[in-house]
């Protein structure tokens, strides 16, 4: 089990970004929640086992109808979300 925190960079508020990534979820056993920065950036947080979460991200980042608005995303490792179940947009 693994849990990481990605920003996605771009034009990627407004354009229903959040909505994509928890649709995304549905199809992956992760965990977590996906929601705006002030500065314009998205933020995700998702928890599952390895092979899923790396799946997950790379079918926002690569595959999905809103990667074409990412113009970067990092990748961090972060402490596994004490107490989460399914997927969310935190406001």
């Amino acid at each position: 089990m693994i849990a990481k925190r990605v920003i996605f960079e771009g034009r990627v508020q407004g354009v229903g970004f959040r909505y994509t990534v928890k649709d995304l979820a549905r199809g992956f056993d992760v965990r977590g929640w996906v929601k705006n920065l002030p500065d314009g950036s998205v933020e995700l947080q998702a928890m599952g086992e390895a092979g899923e979460v790396t799946a997950f991200i790379r079918e926002i980042a690569e595959e999905s109808a809103v990667a074409h608005h990412i113009r970067s995303h990092r990748i961090e490792t972060i402490p596994l979300l004490d107490g989460l179940t399914g997927f969310r947009i935190e406001r």
